[in-house]
């Protein structure tokens, strides 16, 4: 996309910024570490930025480790200094060549000597004076470039030094004055028409002197300014997916938690989360804007959410440690001195009963000075912390427990209620191990997984399967992490990411269900919030069935009692069995067949188990059933048909099952599930409606329905003659050289076939195969009814999540700093 275009297609947004949300993106120093990085953030602004947003920038991936390395060479008095200058101007120099063409490359060039010279300057006299400065220089070259590239392939911009605006009191505490700062960075947003690069990480005080926001402060810094412009979204590109129930370096079951309530992500971010830092949701604590994770590596893969969620997100439980501390133990920190004490040195835990603190070893000083002005002797003992930590998690007596459970081989010194509410932390003698993390994780997460279940179709079965879903969830442990989230008709949808409540979800839904399109299903469905989703297709419909493939792109698993898909062309059918197998989703099915009965099943099964099979037949129509089981000839068939029709047994139009049509089809699903390659075409079906009355209105139909009789009677005559009679019969069958016969008609049965004495209604499956050749396999019972499909549907359904229980997501790291 070249740049005018792209220019007009952000212009209109700087004309309706009052009509427009901000947005800050922050880049992490991974996302900007090489021109190929830097090329990919380009894409990723082009497509989620406008150009009243904030993008904020770390350094590029290993400057501020190089600026660190140089000011500790400095102190040293290292003769290595001009070569590490040289070096990292040369990285700086080949990343302006790469990404920017020699005309708009020059100015960067040579800023970069200059900014070199002055370095070596403070380097060489007064290093510890301007160490800030020193170290500023990371985010100033990244903003500096990353606005040059936007300026020539994507839009104006421009770049702005936090200095310039962004004002705290100190280094240590990092408090913002919001004031200023925010009248500071107007002025200098406003009226640009450019969008913004601001680096982030670096501030200054009120005295004007450079400071930085501490290891890893971008991400602090990006949560200041979206608080400083009202942002609605702040997202953090980084080089994960997301955040994870565990640091998933060292626990490889780890899960991605979608979302996370505010709270408990505070106290992730306290507790020694690799993505998220002790600050980040600070300058947020007051406002409704929401803090994503994404990963600027893959960014079409929906991160972590950060906000206010419902019941679903606040069940999430997470196991995060830290090392390297202390435990100090003085009589001054019990009762309300010790209570002053935690909030003093912003204990990571503390118990003013028992008298001791948990901090970080850099506080010992502070903390002993602290207590000889109390005249109270202290003792430290290296120490580490090992927490679960999930919303109001010390109000869930059964995590509690569990987590005491998880650690009594381990013999804490203690595990004490944070203040928060949000976290429980054992406080360990001994570093925390990485079998011991991977044990209590294991222990605190392993049933947490949380699956998504969108019902489509809510015609007699869908209302049947809602009725059905509360008693399920509530007796079935597979289902215990199953949440119904989406409600689906031909045009209207409910989707709710906090969970639809089950007992009243149809009146939910007539309350509450908007008009959808198929792209806003699939939009919904490309970010949903959840470890897994399952579509319900219980819809008779052919355009839905079509969606099919979309969803197994998305990694979806589909229930499909809908026999289009499974019945469709075979280059279609192929294909999405193809699909559904590269992006291992799971496709059900067997109510496409015999309602509730295990059909699909045990050709399955035999499959898997070595057999092969030859003859599949049977009577698989609940209608042909009824109507051939229930005449004799004794009155006319049309006058049968009409009664069936009034008590239901009939499709709406009684054509569609005279027609064979649905019979065809279900054999057709059969005879592939066996592992054949069929198509409708292979497959001679015997339509039962004289071609006279196929081309009439449904009305005119059932007006000269007694066209019908003449055929039926004389067949039955026949039948009764031979003492035989009528039934519908579909036969599939391949030879020894492989060649398959396939059809479906009305034939003539001796009265002891296994086919002839039916419970009206009812359908009946034969399988001949290597094992059931002499002796066949029969399934029989109710084809149809709504208890017994529904029941199928919710038997696929505890399948299908009994098998995605065993699931693991591979955890996608590209390095987490």
């Amino acid at each position: 996309m070249n740049q005018s275009n792209v220019i007009e297609q952000l212009s209109p947004n700087v004309n309706q910024l009052a009509k427009h949300a901000i947005h800050v993106h922050k880049f992490g120093g991974s996302s900007l570490a090489s021109a190929q990085c830097i090329e990919r953030v380009i894409d990723i602004i082009r497509q989620h930025c406008q150009l009243t947003d904030v993008v904020v920038v770390s350094a590029n991936g290993g400057t501020t480790d190089a600026l660190f390395s140089l000011y500790q060479q400095a102190l040293d008095g290292s003769k290595e200094l001009k070569i590490t200058c040289a070096e990292l101007k040369n990285m700086q120099a080949a990343l302006i060549e790469q990404l920017l063409s020699p005309q708009h490359a020059q100015p960067l060039q040579q800023q970069l000597v200059k900014d070199i010279t002055l370095l070596e300057s403070w380097l060489t006299t007064e290093p510890t004076k301007y160490q800030a400065d020193i170290l500023a220089f990371g985010e100033l070259w990244s903003a500096r470039l990353l606005s040059a590239v936007l300026s020539e392939q994507v839009c104006p911009s421009h770049y702005i030094d936090a200095r310039d605006f962004l004002v705290i009191n100190n280094e240590e505490a990092c408090q913002v004055n919001d004031d200023k700062s925010a009248k500071q960075l107007q002025s200098l947003l406003e009226n640009t028409g450019k969008l913004a690069v601001i680096t982030g990480y670096i501030s200054k005080d009120e005295q004007g002197k450079s400071c930085t926001l501490g290891r890893n402060g971008s991400d602090y810094s990006a949560t200041i300014m979206a608080s400083l412009v009202g942002a609605l979204n702040v997202t953090l590109w980084t080089d994960v997916d997301g955040i994870y129930s565990a640091d998933p370096r060292v626990v490889p079951s780890a899960r991605k938690l979608h979302r996370l309530p505010n709270g408990a992500a505070k106290e992730l971010g306290r507790l020694g989360n690799p993505v998220l830092h002790a600050k980040t949701l600070q300058p947020l604590t007051d406002h409704s804007t929401h803090l994503h994770v994404a990963n600027s590596f893959d960014a079409q893969v929906s991160g972590t959410e950060i906000g206010k969620f419902g019941q679903i997100a606040k069940q999430e439980l997470s196991v995060t440690y830290l090392n390297d501390l202390l435990l100090a133990q003085s009589v001054s920190f019990q009762g309300a001195q010790g209570e002053f004490a935690q909030q003093e040195f912003t204990a990571i835990c503390g118990d003013s009963h028992r008298g001791f603190i948990v901090i970080h070893q850099r506080q010992q000083k502070a903390v002993s000075q602290w207590l000889a002005s109390h005249d109270t002797e202290v003792s430290f003992t290296p120490a580490a912390i090992l927490a679960t930590v999930g919303h109001k998690v010390i109000h869930q007596g059964d995590v509690q427990a569990r987590f005491k459970r998880a650690l009594k081989h381990d013999q804490p010194f203690a595990i004490v209620n944070s203040s928060s509410d949000h976290s429980i932390i054992a406080i360990l003698l001994q570093s925390c191990t990485t079998e011991l993390l991977n044990k209590v994780h294991h222990d605190m997460t392993k049933d947490a997984r949380h699956i998504g279940l969108v019902v489509a179709g809510l015609g007699n079965i869908g209302e049947r399967f809602l009725e059905m879903l509360p008693a399920q969830l509530n007796n079935i442990p597979a289902l215990e992490n199953l949440h119904l989230v989406g409600l689906v008709s031909s045009k209207q949808a409910l989707i709710n990411d906090d969970g639809i409540d089950v007992h009243h979800a149809l009146t939910l839904f007539q309350q509450e269900a908007k008009a959808y399109d198929k792209e806003l299903l699939l939009s919904w469905l490309s970010s949903h919030p959840y470890d897994e989703v399952i579509v319900v297709d219980i819809t008779p419909s052919e355009q839905f069935s079509m969606l099919y493939e979309e969803f197994f792109k998305l990694g979806i698993h589909v229930i499909g009692a809908n026999k289009w898909a499974a019945s469709s062309s075979s280059e279609n059918y192929n294909c999405l069995v193809n699909s559904a197998k590269i992006n291992k989703s799971l496709w059900f099915g067997n109510t496409t067949v015999g309602a509730g009965l295990p059909i699909n099943f045990a050709i399955k099964d035999l499959l898997n188990s070595g057999d092969q099979i030859s003859e599949i037949a049977g009577i698989f129509s609940g209608t042909l059933s009824w109507l051939f089981e229930s005449y004799d000839g004794s009155i006319p068939f049309s006058t049968l048909l009409t009664n069936a029709l009034a008590q239901g047994i009939t499709e709406p139009d009684p054509r569609e099952d005279l027609s064979g049509r649905d019979v065809q089809r279900k054999l057709l699903i059969l005879a592939r599930a066996a592992g054949f390659e069929l198509s409708l075409a292979d497959i001679d079906c015997q339509n039962l409606v004289p071609e006279s009355l196929q081309s009439l209105t449904k009305d005119e139909f059932l007006q000269q329905a007694e066209q019908l009789d003449a055929y039926f009677a004389e067949q039955q005559q026949l039948a009764t003659e031979q003492s035989n009679c009528l039934r519908y019969i579909a036969r599939f069958s391949v030879n020894k050289r492989g060649q398959v016969t396939a059809k479906v008609s009305l034939e003539v049965l001796d009265i002891n076939d296994a086919f002839a004495n039916l419970i009206p209604g009812d359908n009946i499956f034969q399988i001949k195969s290597i094992w059931y050749q002499d002796n066949a396999l029969i399934i029989r019972g109710p084809g149809a009814g709504r208890d017994v499909t529904a029941g199928g549907i919710h038997s696929d359904l505890v399948n299908i999540c009994q098998q995605l229980s065993h699931r693991q997501n591979q955890v996608k790291i590209k390095g987490i700093n």
